[in-house]
């Protein structure tokens, strides 16, 4: 079934579990801000930024490809082979890479932590069986199994968080700890889904052409590289802030106010995992509708999806024009204050990246990788050069600005984009 019941019932089940996963994340970061002194709460959030830079750039790319593949297709051998050597092969640069970098990442992100930087190390590999998983949920409408898998990710984390919270054990290590532990875990729902999903096609395929349907590894490839450009992009909207303030400021006063940044951009960063009850199933959605020649109903569910996103943003702004603050305070704690103005922002902001995310779906169920990535680059860098312009007395400010500036800017290329394809 792939009508608007199909879309809208698997975006209600990914809804409870993402959402439950959004809350469990906060309180893993919430735990980890109170347990730990304010330096080494900032590591854990760079941390956490560095394992999200990469494994979004380097594996999400992949997840989509999976999704919108098999989508319009049956999940034949060849599909999942060529997304496997994709995502093996990705998997392997960053292991190059890391060990080159090993000096700057150990000693000037993570303040000279050898424990740190190899839960980096393990946390990036692991992830890559778990995006591989979600992605072929996601293109055989598995959205339960998919919720349970994001949500058990979220809950062993937050665990290590707890045991330090309440003494039976200490230390940024401890809290980490659960970064890699959590995708590992998370995994235990594979053995459940695979054996019926490969015995059985549980949505209908759409009838390809014979060049269509040769799918390779130069196509899939040409698509993941795409996507690489999006996911870099997407990280550099939600971790260059922190990054670049901890860069520029330097030392333990640097690493406190890169995690409180963090702790700010949170307002953006927790509805992105919320949005994946709708970024899941839209895409195989979307991709069959296209395929089918359903012009309309694609045009409505992008409609739908926006005024949704629009009404959830405007109600998050006003809530923390209301108790923005306090709220902060009480879930985080800092010894710097939060501002109402620039929280209420940064909830302007997040709407016009979640809208963007959405005119992203849709372009590359169009087959608009390319010119979609081009636009998410051309919008990031504006955001990394505003952040680099010198003479900001508030340097979280000057973040609030430059997201909420950027992701009006990427909203406006991806609303052209969409308008043009149609």
């Amino acid at each position: 079934m792939s009508g608007p019941r199909s879309y809208g019932r698997g975006a209600a089940v990914l809804s409870v579990g993402i959402g439950v996963t959004g809350l469990v994340t906060y309180t893993y970061f919430s735990l980890a801000s109170h347990s730990l002194p304010d330096d080494e709460y900032g590591r854990i959030s760079l941390l956490w930024s560095a394992v999200f830079v990469v494994v979004s750039v380097l594996y999400r790319p992949v997840e989509q490809l999976l999704s919108r593949t098999i989508a319009e297709r049956s999940a034949e051998r060849s599909v999942l082979r060529v997304a496997a050597t994709i995502q093996a092969a990705l998997a392997a640069v960053f292991v190059v890479a890391a060990l080159a970098l090993r000096g700057p990442l150990e000693d000037d992100l993570f303040g000279g932590s050898e424990t740190l930087y190899w839960i980096l190390v393990a946390t990036v590999l692991a992830y890559a069986a778990s995006y591989f998983a979600r992605g072929f949920l996601a293109g055989h409408h598995r959205f339960g199994a998919y919720g349970l898998l994001v949500l058990l990710e979220a809950t062993s984390r937050c665990l290590f968080a707890v045991a330090v919270a309440v003494g039976i054990t200490d230390g940024q290590s401890a809290v980490a700890l659960g970064m890699v532990a959590a995708p590992v875990v998370s995994l235990a729902v594979v053995p459940f889904f695979a054996r019926f999903t490969f015995s059985a096609h549980t949505t209908d395929k759409v009838r390809l052409d014979e060049e269509e349907a040769e799918f390779t590894l130069r196509r899939g490839g040409g698509f993941a590289a795409a996507v690489v450009l999006i996911m870099f992009s997407e990280q550099t909207f939600l971790n260059a802030g922190p990054l670049i303030v901890m860069a520029t400021e330097g030392g333990a006063a640097g690493a406190a106010l890169a995690g409180f940044t963090f702790n700010v951009l949170l307002i953006a960063r927790a509805p992105l995992q919320l949005f994946q009850s709708i970024q899941a199933p839209i895409l195989p959605h979307l991709t069959k509708m296209r395929a089918a020649g359903e012009a309309d109903d694609f045009r409505r569910t992008v409609r739908v999806t926006l005024i949704a996103i629009s009404a959830f943003a405007a109600t998050v702004a006003i809530v923390l024009l209301a108790i923005g603050p306090w709220a902060m305070d009480v879930l985080f704690g800092s010894s710097i204050d939060f501002g109402r103005g620039g929280l209420a922002l940064v909830a302007v902001g997040m709407g016009l990246y979640l809208a963007a995310a959405t005119l992203n779906q849709a372009a590359l169920a169009r087959g608009r990788a390319t010119v979609a990535a081009a636009c998410w680059a051309s919008a990031a860098a504006a955001f990394v050069a505003f952040l680099l312009i010198p003479g900001w007395d508030d340097r979280v400010e000057q973040v609030e600005v430059g997201y909420a500036s950027a992701a009006a800017l990427l909203c406006a290329l991806l609303y052209l984009l969409y308008r043009r394809a149609e």
